[in-house]
């Protein structure tokens, strides 16, 4: 069994609660432990640090080390979390002087960051060793269609991601392989959702929304999936507004990963919290 120390983040307690519950029944029937790191913070979601880069440095030394206390390496389902946590620890792990500032600052709390714990993706333990896991999927997913949509934060920057070619990734393809489905390849996979962008660049943020969606019917794909429930998020509830915006009738369903992998698992649609999606759950939950 592979054990992790295991850190959320805060969408998925909150807007994105059925990533949390399909996550933890996909990780149990797969014999993955996933202990939730005790007392975790906010890692910043890529925009504390453009404010206070010490209090970024400093939330996440102190989110790693509750996990190195654990002995455990972490994981987490987010993009922006993966980003945080490995620029942090890239940066703390390269230069000894900022660690041990970083360090008197999260003394204060009773804590020490020393850097062995590693920090990994739910997709990338996944992609790793399908062999672990392929052979308990009991429905797989013949015939359905499936565009791997990355997003861009874990992929870059290559230097601190750094699991795979992040302009010619594989993983998500090798993943949705293996639940039985077939993976289609289309154009916008690499780009950006627009979520971190929204509240300042509402118009393009909606604009990309659209363009993806549309672009993935267009290739022929019957449903996306994504690593990162923040690209879920703004490609699931904003394609209403992603349609007006490029003058699509483009509507499909986008699953989490850990949706993805629970239906090839046999879990149903309303266990996996499909129902709880904006744009048309229904073509998931009729066909399962």
């Amino acid at each position: 069994m592979k054990k992790f120390a295991f850190f959320p983040g805060c969408v998925l307690e909150g807007s994105a609660k059925e990533a949390l519950d399909a996550t933890i029944k996909v990780a149990a029937a797969l014999e993955i432990e996933l202990v939730e790191i005790p007392g975790w913070t906010c890692c910043g979601a890529s925009h504390v640090q453009d404010m206070d880069p010490m209090a970024a440095l400093a939330i996440n030394a102190r989110n790693m080390a509750l996990a190195e206390k654990m002995g455990l390496p972490i994981l987490t389902v987010c993009n922006t979390c993966t980003l945080m946590l490995r620029q942090a620890k890239s940066a703390l792990d390269g230069d000894d002087r900022l660690k041990e500032k970083v360090n008197r600052v999260i003394a204060s709390g009773g804590y020490e960051y020393v850097g062995f714990s590693d920090i990994t993706h739910l997709l990338w333990v996944l992609a790793e060793d399908t062999a672990f896991w392929q052979r308990r999927i009991s429905r797989p997913l013949t015939g359905t269609k499936v565009a791997a949509y990355y997003g861009c934060h874990i992929l870059r920057p290559q230097k601190i991601m750094n699991f795979e070619d992040s302009a010619n990734p594989r993983s998500l393809e090798t993943v949705i392989r293996a639940v039985g489905a077939e993976p289609v390849d289309f154009p916008d996979k690499l780009q950006c959702c627009g979520f971190h962008a929204f509240w300042t660049a509402e118009k393009d943020a909606v604009f990309l929304t659209g363009k993806h969606v549309d672009n993935a019917v267009k290739a022929g794909a019957d449903m996306m999936a994504t690593p990162c429930p923040l690209c879920q998020m703004q490609l699931d509830m904003y394609q209403p507004e992603g349609r007006q915006a490029v003058h699509s009738t483009a509507e499909i369903p986008v699953l989490h990963l850990a949706q993805l992998i629970g239906l090839g698992l046999g879990f149903s649609p309303a266990e996996l919290g499909i129902n709880r999606h904006v744009s048309a759950a229904s073509k998931v939950m009729l066909n399962q």
